[in-house]
């Protein structure tokens, strides 16, 4: 742990150290692109971007999958991961010598990581909470990335999850084989981590009916009932004042209509009074009463 612990208070590794495992990544991407698959080691951003996703309050260890010269673990160590609970898968002999003197506390496991399930055959004491990956899956045909998957799944808790860093934009995982029945998962994109050179994302994926994806089902739909209900009460606010805008607009339209009929009366009536008191108009009034009393009489 002396490497780790003589980082400086920036948490970054001396800079002769970081140029030399440069150095090594590159060498290693020369001999053997396909098992490196990159040229330099994972930026610090997208190794705590990695590590985010790891509870490490969580039981069972925690398996990383290519962890070349270490920058995942110390992410995942700062992380508050437990050493003893980490189990590093690493192909590259010389990578391995290297992890063990700076991580002495860690299983240094050399293997094929695409063949998980035999290189740690009897190695679990129990289920892995998760398995972080640093491995070139976009090197490998598509039935070698599933069953990497598959056998992870085989390992790990119900509620565990496969982390995997890529530079692509797409999950570097390939959902259309879920159509044919091989193994339905769930993916969740990270955002993209653009501080790192070239930019990344981090993949996580879980099985479906995991109780991860169910308690984060269940959140959605408590959230969704939610704003269901208070879109609901909205609603009825809004319904209140408008028939509340209606009726007192009704009100005073009848109170209008009352009051203007009421004032067409009260005219007509001070014309009629005027009318019948004028002596001009008296005779041609009582000619209409007459003609009016004549109407009314019974006809033999």
């Amino acid at each position: 742990m002396k490497r780790l612990n003589s980082q400086g208070k920036d948490g970054k590794a001396p800079l002769e150290e970081r140029f030399a495992d440069e150095a090594r990544f590159f060498k290693a991407w020369v001999e053997n692109p396909k098992v490196t698959g990159a040229v330099s080691p994972s930026g610090r951003f997208l190794a705590r971007m990695m590590a985010r996703y790891v509870d490490p309050a969580s039981s069972g260890p925690i398996i990383e999958l290519g962890p070349g010269t270490g920058p995942v673990t110390v992410a995942l160590l700062k992380r508050g991961v437990a050493p003893e609970r980490l189990v590093l898968v690493e192909f590259d002999p010389y990578f391995c010598k290297l992890l063990a003197r700076r991580f002495p506390r860690c299983k240094i496991v050399q293997g094929d990581a695409y063949n998980l399930a035999k290189t740690l055959d009897g190695m679990l004491e129990e289920p892995a909470a998760a398995v972080v990956s640093s491995l070139p899956l976009l090197t490998r045909p598509d039935a070698d990335r599933t069953e990497l998957l598959r056998q992870s799944f085989g390992m790990m808790q119900p509620q565990g999850s496969f982390i995997q860093f890529t530079y692509g934009m797409v999950s570097p995982i390939p959902r259309r084989t879920q159509a044919n029945g091989a193994m339905p998962f769930e993916a969740e994109p990270s955002p993209p981590v653009w501080l790192n050179l070239p930019p990344a994302r981090v993949w996580v994926y879980r099985p479906t009916g995991s109780p991860a994806l169910i308690q984060k089902e269940a959140a959605f739909i408590v959230r969704f009932k939610e704003g269901a209900e208070k879109m609901r009460g909205e609603f009825r606010d809004t319904r209140d004042r408008v028939e509340e805008g209606f009726r007192e607009t009704r009100d005073k339209v009848g109170v209008g209509i009352k009051e203007r009929t009421q004032r067409a009366r009260r005219q007509f009536e001070l014309q009629r009074l005027r009318m019948s008191n004028d002596p001009a108009l008296r005779p041609a009034i009582a000619l209409l009463r007459k003609i009016g009393e004549h109407k009314k009489q019974p006809r033999d």
